[in-house]
C-alpha cells in the first residue's frame, strides 16, 4: 500500500498520559505526605517534575500539542469537583483551611467525614471519585490548577492543550448527595455549570490557550433526547463565548450515535473521535453526516486501553478515508494513555520477539507519531515502520503461544448440562445451613487481610535469592496463622486464609496458568496510589496443577470454622489483563474458566464447603450501548456457571463485586446462580440492597458495612445503622454481614478495630431479631 501526503501536515497528541512515573514516584510521595513523612511542598515539586518529564518526553517523541491538566494527585473528576467549586458542604471546612489536605479527605474520608462514592470509569478499571450535587448547589469557578499546568508546559517551549471533562460528562457522572429527594437530576443544573465553564475557558485563554479539549465520553452511553438536547445547548452555548480558545471536543471508547450529528453541527473547532475496533463505525457516521467542514478532526487510531501494538496500515488506510472528511486531520490515542503501562522496553522477563507485540504508553505514542508521520509525508516515509510492524503482527500470528489445540478440543465439548448446578437453589440452601449450620446474620471477610511490609519484602527477598523457597513458605504459614487467630478470637464465623501468597487477585492465577504473560514494570493506576500490574492474556489458557489447595487446606486445618476457597472469576481475569484481541471473548472466557473449573473441583475434594468465585469486573466489563449487553452478559453469566458448575450440593458457592452500579445487571447477577453474594454497598448507603429486593433477589446477599476504601474505622453503631437498613431489604435469614471488599490495602491497626466493630454490630442486630 502507498498513500500519498496529507494536503496539511498531520500532526501528532494524545489526550493524556501516565501520572505515576517510571518508578511510582507519585504514590510514594502522596503516601509519605499521608503518613506525615513528606510535607506538601515536597509533594508538589515531586508532582511538577513528573509534569515536566512527561511533557519533555512526549515532544522529543515528536508529539506536536502536550497535553495538560490530565495530571492528578488522585482522579481528574475529583479535581473537576474542586474546579467548578462542587466541594459538599461536610468537607468545605478541611478544604478551605487546607486545599490539598480537603482534597484527600474527599478522596478518603477522615474519621469523622465520609468521603465521596468511589465508582468505575466507563467499563474501565479506573475508579473516580463520583461528584454529589443538589438543586441548591453553587458552582463557582477555580481554574488554578489548570492554569498553572498550563503555565508550566508553555514555560517549557511547548505547545499545550488544557484537556478538561466536559460539561454535560461531569452532570451525567453526578449522583444527588444524600438525602436529596428523589427524582432530583443532576443534569437539571447545567444551566448554572456552564458560565462557570465559561469562566474557566477565559482563564485558559488569557493564560495562552490556543485549543481547550472537553472530555464527553459519556456520550457513547445511550442517551435520551432531552440529554442530546442539553449537549446541544451546552456546545451553542460555550461555542457561542468571544473570550475562549479554540475548543475541541472528544469522546472514546465506543461509537457516538444519536450524539455525533448533534457534536458536527455545533459551533466549536475541532472533534476528537475513537476511530478504533470499539468505535470503528464512527467512520461510516462520521462520513453520513458530511464530516466536518472547516473544522479540525483529532483522529483516534491507536488503542489507548489495550497493549498489542497497532496495525499501521490499517490505521493509516483509516486515516487517508478521513482526510476528506475534515478541514485538517490529526492524530492521536483513542484515550487517555494512563490506561495502560509507561514503558514496554524495561521488561527484561518477557523474550524479545514476543515483546514487540506489546505497546505501552511510550511505544503508543511513537505509533501516533508514525502515523501523523505517515499521514503527512506518505507512505515511503515510513516504510520501516511498516515492514517492521508487518513483521511483528505476523510473528503472533504464527507462534505457538497463542494456539493450543487441546485447550480448544476441550472448550468446543462443553454442554449446557456443564453450565448448571445440578440441584436447584431450594434443595442446596437445606443442604448448606446443616453442613455449615451458621448463626442468622453470619460474619465473614472478602477475602484479603492487610499486606504488610514484611510480606512484601519477603517475596522480594524470594526474587532476589536472598533467602529460600522452605524460609519464604514458612513466614506466609506464619501468616495465615495470625490470620486464622485474629479471626477467631474476633468472632467471625466463616474464616479466610488472608492471601498473604498472593501479589494480586489477577497476576497471582496469570502466574500459574498458561498462555499468559507477567510485567514486572507494568503499573497501572486502579484509584488514588492504587497501582496494579495486569497480566497479558496472550495464548490459549489451561491450569497444569492446583493453585490454591495447599494454603487453603493449610488454614482450614488450624480451625473448626469453615474457610473459604478464593479464586478470581473468568470474567475479572479479562478484564483485569491485557487481553487477546485475536479471538472473540466469549472464547477466552470459556477457557479461562475451564481452568478455574479444575481449581474448584480440587478444593472441593479438598475438603472446602465454601468456595468464593469473585466477579467484581462483571459490572465493569458491561458494553456502553444497551444493544450489545445481552450478548456479552450470555457468554460472561455462562463462563460464572462453568467455573462452578460440577459442585456437590453442599458446597457453598459465593461471589463477589465491589465499586460499581449494580443495577442494570441485578438479572445477570440472579442468572450467576452463586449461593451467596457479596457487593459494595457502604458508601452507597445500601443501594445495592435496595435493587436486589425490588428484583426479588432469591438467594443470600452480603451488602457491605465497611468501606475499605477510606481509613477510617467505623463505629460498631455505625456498622448496626447499616446493617439495620440492609435488613429492610434483605431478610435476616438471607443476609451477611462482611465489608465492601478485600482488606489488602488497609493497615492492621484499623482492619482489626474494624472487624472487631463489625462483629460486635452484628450481635448486636441479632438481639433485636424477633425469636423465631
Amino acid at each position: 500500500m502507498t498513500t500519498k501526503p496529507a494536503a496539511a501536515a498531520a500532526r501528532a497528541t494524545v489526550h493524556g498520559y501516565p501520572r505515576q512515573g517510571q518508578s511510582r514516584e507519585l504514590k510514594k510521595a502522596i503516601e509519605g505526605y499521608w503518613q506525615g513523612r513528606v510535607t506538601a511542598d515536597a509533594l508538589r515539586a515531586t508532582a511538577a517534575g513528573l509534569r515536566r518529564a512527561n511533557w519533555q518526553r512526549l515532544a522529543a517523541a515528536g508529539i506536536h500539542e502536550v497535553p495538560t491538566g490530565d495530571f492528578s494527585y488522585y482522579d481528574h473528576v475529583l479535581d473537576t469537583t474542586v474546579m467548578v467549586g462542587a466541594v459538599p458542604g461536610r468537607h468545605r471546612a478541611a478544604v478551605a483551611a487546607d486545599a490539598l489536605a480537603g482534597y484527600f479527605a474527599m478522596a478518603r474520608g477522615t474519621q469523622d467525614v465520609a468521603p465521596l462514592e468511589m465508582t468505575k470509569w466507563f467499563d474501565t478499571n479506573y475508579h473516580y471519585l463520583v461528584p454529589e450535587l443538589d438543586p441548591d448547589t453553587v458552582f463557582t469557578a477555580d481554574p488554578a490548577k489548570q492554569v498553572e499546568e498550563l503555565t508550566e508546559a508553555l514555560a517549557l517551549g511547548l505547545t499545550a492543550r488544557p484537556v478538561l471533562v466536559g460539561p454535560v460528562t461531569y452532570l451525567l457522572l453526578a449522583k444527588p448527595a444524600p438525602g436529596v429527594p428523589a427524582g432530583f437530576d443532576p443534569l437539571t443544573l447545567l444551566d448554572r455549570l456552564l458560565p462557570v465553564y465559561a469562566e474557566i475557558l477565559a482563564d485558559l485563554r488569557a493564560a495562552g490557550a490556543e485549543w481547550v479539549q472537553l472530555d464527553e465520553p459519556a456520550l457513547v452511553q445511550d442517551r435520551t433526547q432531552a440529554e442530546l438536547t442539553a449537549l446541544a445547548r451546552a456546545y451553542r452555548d460555550l461555542g457561542g463565548l468571544t473570550d475562549r480558545p479554540r475548543l475541541l471536543v472528544a469522546s472514546y471508547f465506543d461509537r457516538l450515535g444519536d450524539a455525533l450529528p448533534v457534536l458536527a453541527k455545533a459551533p466549536v473547532e475541532g472533534l476528537a473521535l475513537d476511530f478504533t475496533e470499539a468505535a470503528a463505525t464512527n467512520l461510516d457516521a462520521l462520513a453520513a453526516v458530511g464530516g466536518l467542514p472547516g473544522k479540525r478532526l483529532v483522529a483516534s487510531v491507536v488503542d489507548g486501553r489495550n497493549i498489542w501494538v497497532n496495525d499501521l496500515e490499517k490505521s493509516l488506510a483509516a486515516l487517508g478515508t478521513l482526510l476528506g472528511l475534515a478541514d485538517r486531520v490529526d492524530v492521536a490515542a483513542s484515550c487517555s494513555l494512563l490506561h495502560v503501562p509507561l514503558d514496554a522496553a524495561v521488561e527484561r522477563d518477557i523474550e524479545p520477539q514476543i515483546l514487540r507485540w506489546l505497546a505501552f504508553a511510550r511505544q503508543k505514542t511513537r505509533e501516533v507519531v508514525t502515523l501523523a508521520k505517515g499521514l503527512a509525508h506518505g507512505t515511503d516515509a515510513i516504510a520501516a515502520d511498516l515492514a517492521a510492524n508487518r513483521a511483528d503482527l505476523a510473528s503472533r500470528t504464527v507462534s505457538p503461544i497463542t494456539h493450543d489445540p487441546a485447550v480448544r478440543a476441550r472448550a468446543a465439548a462443553v454442554t449446557d448440562a456443564d453450565t448448571h448446578r445440578a440441584q436447584p437453589y431450594a434443595e442446596r440452601v437445606a443442604a448448606q445451613r446443616a453442613h455449615l449450620a451458621l448463626p442468622l446474620l453470619p460474619t465473614t471477610t472478602i477475602g484479603s487481610f492487610p499486606q504488610t511490609d514484611e510480606l512484601r519484602s519477603a517475596r522480594a527477598d524470594l526474587r532476589a535469592g536472598r533467602i529460600g523457597t522452605a524460609d519464604y513458605e514458612e513466614r506466609i504459614r506464619a501468616e495465615i496463622r495470625d490470620v486464622i487467630a485474629f479471626q477467631e478470637k474476633t468472632g467471625l464465623d466463616v474464616l479466610v486464609h488472608g492471601e498473604a501468597e498472593r501479589n494480586d487477585m489477577v497476576q497471582y492465577f496469570a502466574e500459574q496458568l498458561t498462555g499468559y504473560l507477567a510485567t514486572r514494570h507494568g503499573w497501572v493506576q486502579s484509584y488514588g496510589t492504587r497501582y496494579v500490574r495486569p497480566p497479558i492474556l496472550a495464548g490459549d489458557i489451561s491450569r497444569p496443577e492446583p493453585m490454591t489447595v495447599r494454603w487453603t487446606t493449610y488454614a482450614q486445618s488450624l480451625t473448626g470454622r469453615p474457610v473459604k476457597g478464593m479464586l478470581t472469576g473468568p470474567v475479572t481475569m479479562l478484564a483485569w489483563s491485557f487481553v487477546r484481541d485475536d479471538q472473540p471473548l466469549a472464547d477466552t472466557a470459556r477457557q479461562v474458566a475451564l481452568a478455574l473449573r479444575d481449581e474448584v473441583d480440587d478444593l472441593e475434594a479438598a475438603g472446602t464447603s465454601v468456595i468464593q468465585v469473585d466477579e467484581p469486573a462483571l459490572r465493569e466489563t458491561l458494553p456502553l450501548r444497551a444493544a450489545d449487553r445481552p450478548a456479552y452478559l450470555a457468554w460472561a453469566t455462562e463462563a460464572f456457571r462453568l467455573t462452578t458448575g460440577g459442585v456437590r450440593p453442599d458446597t457453598q458457592i459465593h461471589t463477589h463485586m465491589c465499586y460499581a452500579e449494580f443495577g442494570d445487571i441485578v438479572q445477570a447477577i440472579d442468572d450467576l446462580d452463586a449461593d451467596v453474594i457479596s457487593l459494595e454497598a457502604a458508601r452507597s448507603h445500601m443501594q445495592v440492597a435496595r435493587e436486589l429486593a425490588a428484583h426479588g433477589y432469591p438467594r443470600e446477599a452480603g451488602p457491605g458495612v465497611y468501606d475499605i476504601h477510606s481509613p477510617r474505622v467505623p463505629s460498631a453503631d455505625e456498622t448496626a445503622g447499616l446493617l439495620r437498613t440492609g435488613l429492610q431489604a434483605i431478610p435476616a435469614g438471607r443476609l451477611w454481614v462482611n465489608p465492601d471488599c478485600g482488606l489488602k490495602t488497609r493497615g492492621w491497626p484499623e482492619t482489626r478495630a474494624s472487624l472487631e466493630n463489625l462483629v460486635a454490630a452484628a450481635r448486636t442486630v441479632r438481639g433485636e431479631l424477633p425469636a423465631s
